[in-house]
């Protein structure tokens, strides 16, 4: 229970809060990450004593934050408190509306994945609604099919709301940073700089006020890209095999988000609320708060 302990150790726990804490990790899901489980059994707990109502969990792609997500809701259920996870994944564009922006703006802009590429008024408004009124339509995107295929709706007011994205918390940076390319993709197909000038310009704008909204930011914080690359071939794995990408194509893509995921690494472990550090084997090495 170490991870546990460093979760618990700034906060003045009686024995009957850390027999609850224990009790929720013991019934959640025994095939997911036990580091996982802890977390996931402290944060529900933690979020009820303080009144936080919306978190944010980003990190790099593969670390683990869809995983965590699904154990918050079922903590939640442990603790008779509703959570429902949102993932911004699913708030993606459309594949017509990206091609819009493809051909208006910039043709990287047709590649799922960077902000810009999510409708992100849509995922504040789904938020605000879920902790007001309930009964709201959120959006379904198949990575597979690289486009939306619905909607579900969720019923009924919820107590934690949870948004979970590789780029959630990211923010923007100095326009004069993003002279130089980073990558060869940068370099070959964004040579006027268009590209992450949008990018960058959606952070400042449309993600700062999703960031907003959330009362705690987790930051899940990769040990290299090297080990975002590894772990994101390893999600395609998982797929159906006509869908999946080759190492090339995954190595390709993850240049997409490289930029922002590197200023993530930066900046994030300063400024998050709780930043989760996991090593190249997938475990937590360390938890620290802000």
């Amino acid at each position: 229970m170490d991870i546990l302990e460093q979760l618990t150790k700034t906060d003045e726990l009686t024995n009957r809060n850390i027999s609850e804490i224990k009790a929720c990790y013991r019934c959640l899901d025994d095939i997911a990450p036990d580091h996982y489980r802890q977390v996931a059994a402290y944060l529900v707990w933690h979020w009820g004593i303080h009144d936080i109502r919306c978190a944010g969990i980003g990190g790099g792609q593969g670390a683990g934050k869809s995983t965590l997500a699904k154990l918050l809701e079922e903590a939640g259920r442990f603790y008779g408190k509703r959570v429902v996870a949102l993932s911004i994944d699913d708030f993606y564009y459309t594949k017509s509306q990206r091609r819009v922006l493809s051909s208006e703006i910039h043709s990287l802009l047709e590649t799922r994945g960077p902000p810009g590429t999510h409708d992100v008024e849509a995922l504040i408004t789904s938020v605000e609604n879920l902790l007001l009124i309930g009964d709201v339509p959120v959006p379904v995107f198949d990575k597979g099919l690289d486009d939306r295929t619905g909607e579900r709706l969720i019923r009924g007011r919820v107590q934690h709301v949870v948004v979970e994205g590789w780029c959630v918390g990211a923010t923007a940076v100095p326009s004069d940073t993003l002279k130089q390319p980073i990558n060869n993709l940068e370099l070959t197909r964004d040579q006027k700089g268009i590209w992450r000038s949008y990018v960058n310009e959606a952070l400042s704008t449309r993600y700062s006020r999703l960031n907003s909204q959330i009362a705690q930011q987790i930051f899940l914080k990769v040990p290299s890209m090297d080990a975002v690359k590894r772990w994101r071939l390893d999600q395609e794995r998982e797929r159906p095999f006509g869908q999946r990408m080759t190492k090339d194509q995954v190595n390709q893509f993850v240049d997409h988000y490289e930029r922002v995921t590197q200023e993530m690494l930066r900046v994030l472990p300063h400024t998050a609320d709780l930043v989760i550090d996991l090593d190249p084997e997938h475990c937590i090495a360390n938890i620290s708060r802000n």
